[in-house]
C-alpha cells in the first residue's frame, strides 16, 4: 500500500514537471544556442520594402502558430483538440489580415504631448 503511495505521488510529480515544460526539447536546445551568440543582426535592419515586410509577418505568423501548436501539445488530451483549432483560426485570422497587420506595424509611434 505505501509502495504504491509513493509510486503515485512520483509519477504526479513527474507528470507536473513535464507540463510544466512547454518547449520540446529541441527546440529548447535551438534557442540556447541562438541566445550564445547574441541578436541576430537582422533584427536591427529595416524591411526594405513592402514585399519583405510582408514576407518577414508570414514568417512571424507561422512561428506563432508553430509555437501555439507545441503549447497545445503540452495540454491535457480532452483539451488538445480545441486547443488546436483556436490556433489554427489565429493563423488564419492573421494571414486574412495581413495588410492591416502589417500597416499598423509599420505605423510611427504615437507621441502624447498633452503628458498625460
Amino acid at each position: 500500500m505505501q509502495q504504491m503511495l509513493i509510486a503515485s505521488l512520483l509519477a504526479a510529480g513527474l507528470c507536473g514537471s513535464a507540463a510544466a515544460q512547454t518547449t520540446p526539447p529541441d527546440t529548447a536546445k535551438h534557442q540556447r544556442q541562438e541566445l550564445a551568440r547574441g541578436d541576430p543582426a537582422r533584427w536591427y535592419r529595416e524591411d526594405r520594402g513592402s514585399k519583405a515586410q510582408l514576407a518577414t509577418l508570414r514568417k512571424e505568423i507561422g512561428a506563432a502558430l508553430n509555437e501555439a501548436r507545441a503549447d497545445c501539445r503540452q495540454q491535457p488530451i480532452a483539451e488538445r483538440k480545441d486547443c488546436l483549432a483556436a490556433a489554427r483560426q489565429t493563423y488564419r485570422d492573421d494571414m486574412a489580415n495581413l495588410a492591416q497587420l502589417n500597416a499598423d506595424a509599420h505605423q510611427p509611434p504615437k507621441i502624447d504631448v498633452t503628458g498625460e
